[in-house]
């Protein structure tokens, strides 16, 4: 069964039938889409360096941008720990550039909620909770996070997190689903965010 139906339990059925095709996972059917970013925002100039050093494991990246293409895979794998996992490629097709923006998510059912490891290798861990609103999106929000240095990890203080808002909907209008990712941090601000749409022929 899907991590995200575990984890969402009867609310699962309340989003969009869409969303519901698109969270199921069905065994061995990966799921992949096309589509465009209306808005890139990469956040104040000065993590510049930051975001150079994260492009190199396939997380964060400094370049902003509109109408940019991308496309997303995922695909439910078997984890060499024997975990159900879900692997998250997104990328970004730039004018002069391609980036990535991939993770690796995995279900604690002891917690209820869905571990995330961002970049490859990973760079940082965070906790999401999965809600579905009244109008059949789908919410998720991030809880404690950790820098992730090889086998260890270290707690984030609350003030150096980067909090994730992410909502997913589907437009009957367009025949689309449309995404909205929002990364901020109580000091600074917005870190990174990107709204857009995608379409995937298999669904």
């Amino acid at each position: 069964m899907s991590i995200y139906k575990v984890i969402l339990g009867e609310q699962f059925n309340n989003m969009h039938p869409m969303l519901q095709k698109r969270y199921g996972f069905v065994e061995g059917k990966i799921f992949k889409a096309n589509g465009v970013m209306h808005k890139i925002t990469s956040g104040p100039k000065w993590l510049y360096p930051f975001k150079v050093f994260a492009t190199r494991r396939n997380f964060l990246f400094p370049e902003h941008g509109n109408n940019i293409p991308f496309h997303i895979i995922n695909k439910q794998q078997i984890g060499l720990n024997g975990e159900q996992q879900v692997h998250w490629e997104r990328r970004f097709y730039f004018p002069n550039i391609l980036r990535d923006f991939n993770a690796l998510m995995s279900l604690d059912k002891d917690k209820q909620l869905v571990k995330d490891y961002l970049g490859e290798p990973s760079l940082f861990y965070s906790e999401l909770t999965f809600e579905v609103t009244s109008n059949g999106h789908l919410k998720i929000e991030s809880q404690k996070q950790r820098i992730v240095l090889g086998k260890y990890e270290i707690p984030i203080p609350k003030w150096f997190q980067g909090n994730v808002f992410v909502k997913e909907g589907y437009m009957e209008e367009n025949e689309a689903f449309s995404i909205h990712v929002l990364i901020t941090n109580p000091l600074i601000g917005t870190l990174f965010e990107y709204k857009g749409e995608f379409r995937s022929d298999d669904l």
